[in-house]
């Protein structure tokens, strides 16, 4: 699999030098029909091709395939993190804040700032701006070397 991670990243690395989308989603379905039916890996790749090919609706469906199929580690939550994403761009922004609320309560990594980022967005996308203003300043707050308790405050005092 690492062999086929490396050309797979060579695939996404010359992204840009493919004119027509459909040619870049034809060479990734190329090489993850290399790999087992319903690998998750491929799933992932195969959703991300389409996402960034402007396919939502089907890089949607792709995503849950993967993540039922078993993705594991940095892939599970990119997957979730650009399922909501792309969920909000279908319209289906309550149902992409609620993904991303699980995904915070289901741990926490090197990705949380993502996860907050676009659970913010999201919740624009449904009106709740003050919510969103403070889950964003929540995530901010760790990171300021003074007025990190002032910031955290006011976070909370905007959601009640």
């Amino acid at each position: 699999m690492n062999g086929w991670r490396g050309r797979a990243g060579r695939l996404w690395a010359a992204f840009d030098t493919y004119g027509d989308p459909a040619e870049f989603r034809d060479a990734m379905r190329r090489l993850v029909a290399e790999l087992p039916v319903g690998d998750p890996v491929g799933l992932f790749e195969l959703a991300s091709a389409h996402d960034a090919t402007d396919r939502e609706a089907e890089a949607a469906v792709l995503y849950r395939r993967a993540l039922a199929a078993g993705l594991t580690g940095d892939l599970r939550r990119q997957a979730v993190i650009q399922l909501a994403s792309t969920l909000r761009n279908l319209g289906r922004a309550e149902e992409s804040v609620a993904l991303l609320r699980r995904e915070r309560a289901a741990g926490s990594d090197e990705l949380d700032g993502a996860v907050d980022a676009f659970l913010a967005l999201a919740l624009t996308d449904t009106g709740r701006e003050r919510e969103a203003v403070a889950v964003l300043l929540r995530a901010l707050a760790p990171h300021l070397p003074r007025y990190r308790e002032p910031v955290e405050s006011r976070a909370a005092g905007l959601t009640g």
